[in-house]
């Protein structure tokens, strides 16, 4: 038998431990080593870590690394992560002959009371922790700090620690904690593997903005702009004095906007000990623009306190600016909005009682996310997950959360949700965010990765496809928040569930195809061609006439047409009746999740462009700049999560940080930015901007894996002359598309051209 200590060679020698404690108290793990040599003899140290839970450990009193609530959520029962860290400067930093190590034990993800309706679901009842400080000396002698029984455990100074709730840090407590029983333990050594995804790191630290009273006498702060992370702040009270603070997204009748937190509290206490305190939670995060502050000593200034931005480490590649100031918002409404859901996994939303990795949001948001930031390693340990909980799921059927943690849900009696039927859009992120990837990194190796999931997903659905040929049986979410459903019916769309159903069914299995196609796997690529074609047919035959689609509303047109469904006499047809809807509905958008990405997509394609620009451009509610007139600074999870009289939608669903609905940057980039991959991973490039009413100018650019690629735009007014600068890797072959019709081959370095609006 295989021992399972090989998943983790460095924590072999490492017991697993935890302590007997009250649920929200943090324990404190540590012990001190004498060292084999002198320190100025050590050549290499490291230190390996993880847990079930979150930790944070030190050497010598100093924090061993710069990121934040490791080891991160994965689906726990089947993949753990352990990181190890170059811990050399600190153990040779030392000044005694003896070293100390201490781990701090949080609940994190694992017992975390995740979910949504006091679901309360958690991994397991008991969070522990294991730790390793391997050590080379100059002569080739090795030394070992490993965690077991042998340490001592005591209560940190995190007395509360949630991720939905806050944090409670007793200064008072600093080197006095409670003794604590420490009790070795052991898990499932086999899901050990070592961190690929990139870690949760502190970025950006903003001050406030502004700062007042509100109606009722609260002090309340303003930061400038949504995010995720915490307040951090230095301060000297009277020893036992309090500090609370609260958090919110938005404010409502003058006073902090809690209502949309649910059951979150957002809470975070500070109590003084007496001496200059410096206050950091680093055991939770919040969603918040706001802040609501009671209990400060003396004057709270904008130079007090500071908010901490922090999501997984991720390079921005996407850059994009026009001539419109709302549209530059909006990118970066975007923008901000991958930040903050891009934690460990690719949440929802970031602030309620929620923060889960919806499949459906990221099937939609992919192609925007991968084009702003390199997301290849961080979406590809989601991808993982969402293989292993496929894998062991019944039916092998995509979870609509990855990791699933709500299979632990406590749910109440008549809560439904539909888990066990495959379901379009959320189950197809299983092709569809592959999909995005292959498109914009050109990874075979991940991509092969990543298709074993794509095939349990198409067969999961065979089970619901009618003897029609059509996707019409089971349950579906079809066209969510579709912006004419009622608030408390989100899943209440225009367009029919079985109608979209197909249509992405057509979608997946025509990816399948060609991955199998790459992969060589021949059998596979002609079993998905014949599913699409099929699939192609009976979607004509059952939901086609004379270029109507079934349901006759903007998202069953833009799915139809953008993924290629129709004839081409039905497809023409089926542009111009999409025009005439979006006209008819004054250029507010008329889409949900499954028809956002992809209406604008649709009416460019079959030559609407003109209402492809006013759509995206419209500021009346339900629109894309209709938040950013309201003073968004992030994407909203509803088109009117906010009324125009201030007030917060009454839906129970109501986040101001949600960026399913910002991926029409997508085209924003592609389109209007003018900067397409015309192979994986830009292998080649079109570089073809469509100008269009309402922009006169627009720069984009892209650090691709081929290296940096860059458009930028303008029309002159006077004489409709439209002027295209073009900057190329060297050797990088394009098609650079101009207005006039003209297409001009090019192979690498910088270009102009000029032409002629048509």
């Amino acid at each position: 038998m295989t021992d399972p200590t090989l998943a983790a060679p460095a924590l072999r020698t490492a017991s697993f431990l935890t302590a007997e404690t009250e649920r929200g108290i943090a324990p404190r793990f540590w012990t001190t080593a004498a060292l084999a040599q002198p320190r100025e003899k050590i050549l290499r140290a490291t230190m390996t870590a993880t847990a079930h839970g979150v930790y944070e450990a030190f050497i010598d009193g100093q924090p061993i690394t710069q990121s934040v609530l490791n080891p991160g959520w994965t689906s726990y029962e089947w993949r753990l992560a352990y990181q190890t860290y170059d811990v050399t400067d600190l153990m040779r930093g030392g000044t005694n002959e003896e070293t100390r190590v201490d781990v701090v034990l949080g609940n994190g993800w694992y017992r975390g009371d995740l979910g949504f309706a006091s679901a309360n679901a958690n991994y397991g009842d008991e969070i522990c922790v294991a730790a390793v400080v391997d050590i080379t000396f100059r002569d080739g002698s090795a030394q070992s700090i490993a965690t077991d029984a042998q340490w001592t455990a005591e209560e940190s100074m995190t007395t509360r620690n949630s991720l939905y709730n806050g944090q409670t840090i007793d200064a008072r407590l600093r080197g006095a904690g409670r003794p604590l029983q420490v009790r070795a333990t052991d898990i499932d050594r086999s899901t050990l593997f070592a961190q690929t995804a990139p870690p949760v790191l502190r970025h950006e630290r903003l001050r406030p903005v502004n700062i007042w009273t509100s109606p009722s006498g609260r002090t309340l702060v303003d930061f400038g702009q949504n995010l995720v992370g915490w307040i951090r702040f230095d301060i000297q009270g009277d020893a036992g004095s309090v500090i609370t603070i609260r958090h919110a997204e938005v404010l409502e009748n003058g006073e902090l906007g809690i209502r949309p937190l649910r059951g979150a509290e957002a809470t975070d206490v500070f109590i003084l000990s007496g001496q200059v305190d410096s206050f950091e939670p680093t055991m939770t995060f919040h969603g918040f623009r706001y802040a609501e502050i009671d209990g400060w000593p003396g004057e709270l200034t904008t130079e007090s306190i500071e908010a901490v931005v922090v999501h997984s480490d991720m390079r921005r590649t996407g850059q994009f600016a026009c001539s419109e100031p709302l549209v530059n918002q909006l990118v970066h409404n975007s923008v901000w909005g991958q930040k903050g859901n891009f934690l460990s996994v690719p949440t929802d939303c970031p602030q309620r009682d929620e923060r889960l990795g919806w499949t459906g949001d990221l099937a939609a948001y992919a192609a925007s996310a991968s084009f702003q930031f390199d997301t290849a390693g961080f979406l590809d340990n989601w991808l993982q997950d969402l293989l292993a909980e496929t894998t062991h799921a019944s039916g092998a059927i995509v979870p609509l959360v990855i990791p699933d943690v709500l299979k632990y849900a406590n749910f109440p009696e008549g809560f439904t949700i539909p888990w066990h039927r495959a379901t379009a859009v959320w189950g197809d992120a299983a092709v569809w965010v592959p999909q995005a990837l292959w498109q914009a990194y050109g990874d075979p190796a991940r991509l092969a990765d990543h298709y074993p999931a794509m095939v349990l997903h198409l067969e999961s659905i065979e089970q619901d496809i009618s003897p029609t040929g059509l996707w019409s049986l089971g349950n579906q979410l079809g066209d969510w928040l579709d912006p004419d459903a009622p608030p408390d019916d989100p899943g209440a769309a225009k367009a029919d569930p079985s109608v979209v159903a197909t249509a992405c069914l057509y979608r997946s299995a025509s990816f399948a195809a060609e991955a199998a196609r790459i992969l060589g796997k021949p059998d596979d690529a002609d079993r998905w061609r014949r599913l699409a074609d099929r699939t192609r047919s009976a979607f004509n035959t059952h939901y086609v006439v004379r270029g109507r689609v079934q349901s006759d509303c903007a998202t069953v047109y833009a799915l139809a047409i953008t993924f290629d469904l129709l004839d081409a006499e039905d497809r023409v047809l089926a542009g111009d009746r999409l025009a005439e809807i979006v006209r008819a509905s004054g250029y507010r958008v008329t889409t949900g999740f499954a028809g956002t990405p992809f209406v604008t997509w649709a009416l460019s394609e079959t030559g609407h462009v003109e209402d492809a620009y006013r759509l995206l451009l419209e500021k009346e509610s339900p629109s894309w700049l209709y938040p950013v007139t309201m003073g968004a600074t992030t994407i909203w999870e509803r088109w009117d999560s906010m009324l125009p009289d201030g007030t917060v939608n009454t839906g129970e669903m109501t986040s101001f940080n949600h960026y399913a609905l910002g991926a029409v940057v997508d085209w924003v980039y592609q389109v209007v930015g003018g900067i397409r991959p015309a192979a994986p991973g830009y292998a080649r490039v079109r570089i073809e901007p469509v100008p269009g009413p309402g922009i006169t100018w627009a720069e984009t650019s892209v650090e691709s894996p081929a290296g940096r690629v860059a458009c930028a735009w303008r029309i002159n007014e006077t004489d409709e002359t439209f002027t295209l600068n073009v900057s190329l890797p060297s050797g990088l072959p394009a098609e650079v598309a101009l207005p006039d019709g003209q297409l001009i081959a090019v192979d690498g370095g910088d270009h102009t051209y000029t032409s002629r609006i048509s």
